[in-house]
């Protein structure tokens, strides 16, 4: 029986492909994994402590902060800055980013991050996750990092990929070739690859929108809707699932298939996920995966962010799944 393979080991022998590779990217990701490790930990054992519930104060988009939203922020930033191979990092928990200079070389990353995506459901033990980006610095290496650094288009990150905390902690990420899974062993402190090479079915069976919001739809994202769901003619072949984590609903979309939406509407015209921290790195993993990610009207990898905390619409899954509903949005 074969050992299995762990998540270093596995980008380790992604970076030889690249003869002037440093192993810079491969610390990096050893700090991105601790940080994740770090956190499920304390995921899994939050009903037994005091990270339960609300700090009592708000992020810099208004939105309340949970205690676990803040401990896995400062465990990333910790995680981050002392690996030594960023130049600067964004959150979305913070109001501003973070810009570091590289110790004892110059960084050559910048990274931005979901702390805790879905945190609000901790208290009633529904899945959580982490999402990441990783770009190329573009700033000059003989200094601090630049906000440039991060105000890219998501078609430049060299990697993304996100932590899902549930009955098992899985981490899936993708530097641009291919798509890989690993599932933690606590027995042995490792992610373990479990699902290698993923590739997104090009048509499935589920949706996962809320359709609480569809009354704010706009008229084609209802067009589109309508056209999968109420099928003139035949039965529809899609059912629907909803999580309301995005990790946790876009984790089976990249397996199972299907469409995930969460479209704009007229509280949120510009939609409401963040394009660096949340929409950008699962644009990246989907498209590498052979599905789609567009807001409906144009690729979320082409989107150029102009501020850190940009919102758009999303709209990801298999590639014919998407284009259906495309198509349906069109039609009069």
């Amino acid at each position: 029986m074969e050992a299995p393979v762990t998540l270093i080991e596995h980008i380790t022998a992604s970076q030889r492909q690249y003869p002037l590779a440093t192993g810079a990217f491969t610390m990096l990701m050893e700090a991105v994994a601790l940080a994740a490790k770090i956190i499920a930990h304390e995921v899994n054992t939050a009903g037994l402590g005091r990270l339960i519930g609300l700090s009592g104060r708000r992020n810099v988009q208004g939105e309340e902060v949970a205690k676990m939203d803040e401990f896995a922020n400062a465990t990333f930033v910790h995680t981050l800055t002392r690996c030594g191979e960023v130049c600067a990092l964004a959150s979305e928990e913070l109001a501003v980013p973070i810009r570091l200079p590289g110790v004892p070389d110059p960084a050559h990353y910048a990274v931005v991050f979901d702390p805790l995506d879905g945190s609000s459901n901790i208290d009633v033990s529904v899945p959580v996750g982490t999402i990441f980006g990783v770009y190329r610095r573009v700033s000059a290496a003989d200094g601090l990092g630049a906000v440039e650094d991060m105000l890219q288009k998501p078609r430049a990150l060299v990697a993304a990929g996100y932590a899902l905390y549930g009955s098992s902690t899985n981490f899936v990420y993708s530097t641009g070739r291919g798509v890989h899974g690993f599932t933690y062993d606590p027995t042995l402190g490792e992610f373990l690859l479990s699902h290698s090479d993923i590739r997104v079915p090009a048509r499935g069976s589920i949706i996962s929108a809320n359709l609480a919001y569809r009354p704010r739809w706009e008229p084609d994202t209802e067009r589109g809707i309508s056209s999968l769901l109420e099928p003139s003619g035949s039965d529809t072949r899609y059912s629907l699932r909803y999580v309301g984590s995005l990790v946790a609903d876009a984790h089976r979309t990249l397996l199972k298939g299907g469409l995930f939406l969460y479209p704009a509407d007229r509280n949120s015209p510009q939609g409401k996920l963040r394009l660096l921290y949340e929409a950008g790195p699962f644009a990246y993993l989907f498209e590498n995966a052979g599905g789609k990610a567009t807001d409906g009207r144009q690729p979320i990898l082409d989107k150029q962010p102009e501020t850190l905390h940009d919102r758009t619409a999303l709209i990801i899954g298999g590639r014919e799944d998407v284009d259906a509903f495309l198509n349906g949005a069109q039609s009069t």
